[in-house]
Protein backbone atom coordinates (compact mmCIF):
# COMPACT_ATOMS: atom_id res chain seq x y z
CA UNK A 1 0.00 0.00 0.00
CA UNK A 2 1.38 3.22 -0.51
CA UNK A 3 1.32 6.18 1.83
CA UNK A 4 -1.39 8.18 0.01
CA UNK A 5 -4.32 4.54 -0.23
CA UNK A 6 -6.14 3.39 2.98
CA UNK A 7 -7.84 0.09 3.84
CA UNK A 8 -11.13 1.95 3.03
CA UNK A 9 -10.58 2.83 -0.62
CA UNK A 10 -13.17 1.75 -3.49
CA UNK A 11 -13.03 1.85 -6.89
CA UNK A 12 -15.72 3.74 -8.94
CA UNK A 13 -14.85 3.16 -11.87
CA UNK A 14 -13.54 0.07 -14.25
CA UNK A 15 -12.69 -0.09 -17.58
CA UNK A 16 -14.59 -3.56 -18.12
CA UNK A 17 -17.67 -2.65 -16.30
CA UNK A 18 -18.06 1.28 -16.49
CA UNK A 19 -19.57 2.92 -13.39
CA UNK A 20 -19.09 0.94 -9.83
CA UNK A 21 -21.33 1.17 -6.72
CA UNK A 22 -19.64 2.54 -3.91
CA UNK A 23 -21.23 0.39 -1.47
CA UNK A 24 -21.27 -3.10 -2.63
CA UNK A 25 -18.31 -2.99 -5.36
CA UNK A 26 -21.06 -4.39 -8.26
CA UNK A 27 -21.61 -2.69 -11.56
CA UNK A 28 -24.27 0.02 -11.70
CA UNK A 29 -26.64 -1.97 -13.83
CA UNK A 30 -25.98 -4.87 -11.05
CA UNK A 31 -26.40 -3.14 -7.75
CA UNK A 32 -27.50 -4.86 -4.80
CA UNK A 33 -27.59 -1.96 -2.97
CA UNK A 34 -29.81 0.08 -4.71
CA UNK A 35 -32.57 -2.31 -5.36
CA UNK A 36 -32.66 -3.02 -1.35
CA UNK A 37 -33.13 0.57 -0.35
CA UNK A 38 -36.07 1.95 1.13
CA UNK A 39 -37.17 5.23 0.34
CA UNK A 40 -37.61 7.91 3.16
CA UNK A 41 -39.94 7.36 5.21
CA UNK A 42 -41.21 10.47 6.30
CA UNK A 43 -43.48 10.75 8.93
CA UNK A 44 -45.22 6.94 8.09
CA UNK A 45 -48.59 8.91 6.61
CA UNK A 46 -49.32 8.23 3.03
CA UNK A 47 -50.46 11.72 1.61
CA UNK A 48 -53.15 11.73 -1.45
CA UNK A 49 -53.40 14.99 -3.16
CA UNK A 50 -54.93 16.66 -6.02
CA UNK A 51 -53.39 18.37 -8.54
CA UNK A 52 -53.64 20.45 -12.54
CA UNK A 53 -51.05 22.42 -12.50
CA UNK A 54 -48.93 22.26 -15.30
CA UNK A 55 -51.35 19.33 -16.71
CA UNK A 56 -53.56 21.59 -19.11
CA UNK A 57 -56.41 21.38 -16.39
CA UNK A 58 -56.68 17.64 -16.46
CA UNK A 59 -56.58 16.19 -12.74
CA UNK A 60 -54.14 13.57 -11.26
CA UNK A 61 -53.79 12.58 -7.68
CA UNK A 62 -50.46 11.83 -6.21
CA UNK A 63 -49.50 9.84 -3.77
CA UNK A 64 -46.52 10.61 -1.65
CA UNK A 65 -45.17 9.10 1.65
CA UNK A 66 -44.83 5.71 0.85
CA UNK A 67 -41.78 3.76 2.26
CA UNK A 68 -41.36 1.35 -0.58
CA UNK A 69 -38.66 0.16 -2.96
CA UNK A 70 -38.25 1.37 -6.27
CA UNK A 71 -39.89 -2.31 -7.32
CA UNK A 72 -42.71 -2.34 -5.06
CA UNK A 73 -43.84 1.34 -5.51
CA UNK A 74 -44.02 0.33 -9.25
CA UNK A 75 -46.07 -2.75 -8.12
CA UNK A 76 -48.47 -0.76 -6.08
CA UNK A 77 -49.10 1.53 -8.77
CA UNK A 78 -49.76 -1.31 -11.20
CA UNK A 79 -53.01 -2.51 -8.72
CA UNK A 80 -54.32 1.34 -7.77
CA UNK A 81 -54.53 1.93 -11.23
CA UNK A 82 -56.31 -0.83 -11.91
CA UNK A 83 -58.42 -0.53 -8.82
CA UNK A 84 -59.47 3.05 -10.86
CA UNK A 85 -59.80 1.55 -13.99
CA UNK A 86 -57.36 4.72 -15.29
CA UNK A 87 -53.91 5.58 -16.30
CA UNK A 88 -50.86 6.68 -14.38
CA UNK A 89 -47.04 6.71 -13.35
CA UNK A 90 -44.64 6.61 -11.03
CA UNK A 91 -42.35 9.82 -11.18
CA UNK A 92 -39.43 10.45 -8.34
CA UNK A 93 -41.10 7.92 -6.12
CA UNK A 94 -44.42 9.24 -6.44
CA UNK A 95 -47.22 7.62 -7.35
CA UNK A 96 -49.29 10.11 -10.31
CA UNK A 97 -52.95 8.61 -10.70
CA UNK A 98 -55.26 10.11 -13.22
CA UNK A 99 -58.47 11.46 -12.58
CA UNK A 100 -59.54 12.49 -9.38
CA UNK A 101 -59.77 9.12 -7.72
CA UNK A 102 -58.65 10.15 -3.89
CA UNK A 103 -61.28 8.32 -2.20
CA UNK A 104 -61.08 5.03 -4.04
CA UNK A 105 -57.17 5.47 -3.26
CA UNK A 106 -57.54 5.88 0.05
CA UNK A 107 -59.99 3.02 0.67
CA UNK A 108 -57.53 0.45 -1.09
CA UNK A 109 -54.32 2.22 1.20
CA UNK A 110 -56.23 1.86 4.39
CA UNK A 111 -56.76 -1.50 3.03
CA UNK A 112 -53.51 -2.33 2.91
CA UNK A 113 -52.76 -0.70 5.73
CA UNK A 114 -51.29 2.37 5.73
CA UNK A 115 -52.23 5.84 7.61
CA UNK A 116 -53.85 7.84 5.22
CA UNK A 117 -54.28 11.36 5.18
CA UNK A 118 -56.08 13.62 2.24
CA UNK A 119 -53.71 16.57 1.00
CA UNK A 120 -54.71 19.53 0.26
CA UNK A 121 -58.53 20.67 -0.99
Amino acid sequence: MTPRQTSRSTPVYSTDQGRLCPGCGQARDHCACSRTALAKTGDGVVRIARQTKGRKGKGVCLVTGLPLAPEALEALARALKQRCGCGGTVKDGVIEIQGDNREVLADELKKRGYAVKLAGG
